[in-house]
């Protein structure tokens, strides 16, 4: 494949291969120092720390913080930015300090986060998307194309700052369509593409109706975050750019990344340990998973000094393996396949465990499917999975059935449930160039859904 030359390397050496004994001192000695900070500049970390008996100068060691110190959520965050709008009483620095202004997309149907970042907490940020981008191959004198909005999300704003920072040309594409964005990749020669999983096969379905063969550009990155991506996603962005797709992951409430795919494709992503201080726990108990063991991630970070975070429920479903499992050479612990789906979207149907990504897993190995959309509805009082699928538009009508069975028939045998699969008309399903929402629970609704 033609990635495998992509050059290896380090953005910074020292932090990326620190020996674990000297890292977990590092963390201490940054989580001190974000702690202090909080506790001084944050009324509502001075006032949380006192109540639970953890001011900063108690805290004793990585698991005594641990042990101790409560569990953050997003509904306590946006409580406590209703207090005094728009950043309530968070804020451990002065807000008119700030040089930029975020906040959540607000897709999960809640109010959004709403967050700053300082100069200093900026130019940590590209830092952080330049390690990861670094990782995955990315050099100085490459072109970048930046395909993303640029609005109030976050999103792929730290990036543009972070290829900046290692040297790139970076085309940010925000107002541009499809087509548009296809024409500057090979105009401008571009060796590095960024957008979510979903666009990538979104620009190279676009590419193949205009009859340009993505695999033959300059592409040799595609950064993909903003969503899940299962790995018959990856194989799939792969073989459509001929280029390697490295996974990553960030959050507004962090102001950037906390973790990246490197170059030797371990089947995971590293965290930058080195800047975050992440736990794994069973949501149910509350108790440290170990390695190989699914579970939430609460996320501290310990590089952000305007709007801080401590043992974040951050919602995403990880399983941790160790560095040693990657060749590479980092001693920053994996994520087993990056995010692998949100606690909030895992349903139990009839006994069986689901997740979105699993089904989006299937439809990646069906090249005549071009979107799909699923929910769970109640049908005659039991719970049952619906997937709607759409088929591109080459795909000759008397095709059609036979897909939707073949579909039905892979879905059953991979995640052990009986779906109902439908046809929706070719370009009826929605599109997506951020994050991709394809789930929707509906059995909650007033009336079960009858044959």
């Amino acid at each position: 494949m033609a990635w495998l030359d992509l050059p290896r390397g380090y953005w910074n050496p020292v932090s990326e291969t620190m020996p674990r004994e000297r890292l977990r001192e590092r963390q201490f000695d940054k989580l001190k120092v974000q702690l202090e900070h909080a506790y001084a500049g944050s009324r509502f970390w001075r006032e949380r720390m006192d109540a639970a008996g953890c001011p900063p100068d108690t805290i004793r060691s990585l698991a005594d913080f641990s042990e101790r110190f409560p569990i953050l959520t997003r509904e306590e965050i946006i409580a406590a930015e209703a207090v005094d709008p728009p950043y309530g009483t968070l804020p451990s620095v002065d807000p008119r300090l700030a040089v930029r202004h975020h906040q959540t997309s607000g897709t999960s149907g809640a109010q959004p986060v709403r967050t700053f970042d300082t100069a200093r907490d900026w130019a940590w940020a590209a830092d952080m998307w330049a390690t990861g981008a670094y990782a995955m191959g990315v050099r100085p004198g490459d072109t970048a194309l930046v395909a993303f909005g640029y609005g109030l999300f976050i999103g792929f704003w730290g990036l543009q700052y972070g290829l900046e920072k290692i040297g790139c040309r970076v085309i940010p594409t925000g107002s541009f369509d499809s087509e548009k964005r296809v024409r500057l990749l090979i105009e401008q020669q571009c060796q590095v593409l960024a957008c979510t999983p979903t666009y990538a096969l979104r620009l190279a379905l676009t590419a193949e109706e205009m009859g340009v063969d993505l695999a033959q550009s300059a592409v040799k990155v595609v950064i993909a975050s903003g969503e899940p991506r299962p790995e018959a996603t990856k194989h799939k962005i792969e073989a459509a750019f001929g280029a390697f797709c490295g996974d990553t992951a960030g959050m507004t409430e962090a102001a950037t990344i906390f973790m990246f795919e490197c170059a030797e494709e371990p089947g995971g992503c590293h965290v930058i340990e080195t800047d975050y201080l992440e736990e794994v726990i069973d949501p149910e108990t509350l108790q440290p998973c170990d390695y190989g063991q699914r579970g939430v991630r609460l996320m501290t970070s310990l590089g952000r000094e305007g709007i801080q975070v401590f043992r974040y429920w951050s919602n995403d479903l990880v399983t941790k393996r160790p560095h040693s499992d990657c060749g590479c050479g980092r001693t920053w612990d994996l994520y087993e396949g990056g995010i692998q789906g949100r606690h909030d979207d895992m349903r139990k149907i009839r006994g069986v465990w689901f997740m979105p990504s699993m089904v989006e897993d299937v439809v990646r190995k069906f090249p005549e499917i071009d979107e799909f959309q699923c929910q769970l509805v109640n049908i005659e009082a039991l719970d049952t999975l619906v997937v709607q699928i759409e088929p591109k538009p080459a795909v000759r009508e008397k095709d059609y059935e036979p897909l939707r069975q073949r579909f039905a028939a892979e879905v059953k045998r991979q995640l052990s449930l009986t779906p109902r699969v439908e046809l929706a008309a070719v370009g009826t399903l929605p599109r997506f160039e951020m994050k991709a929402k394809r789930f929707q629970d509906l059995t909650a609704a007033p009336e079960a859904v009858k044959n």
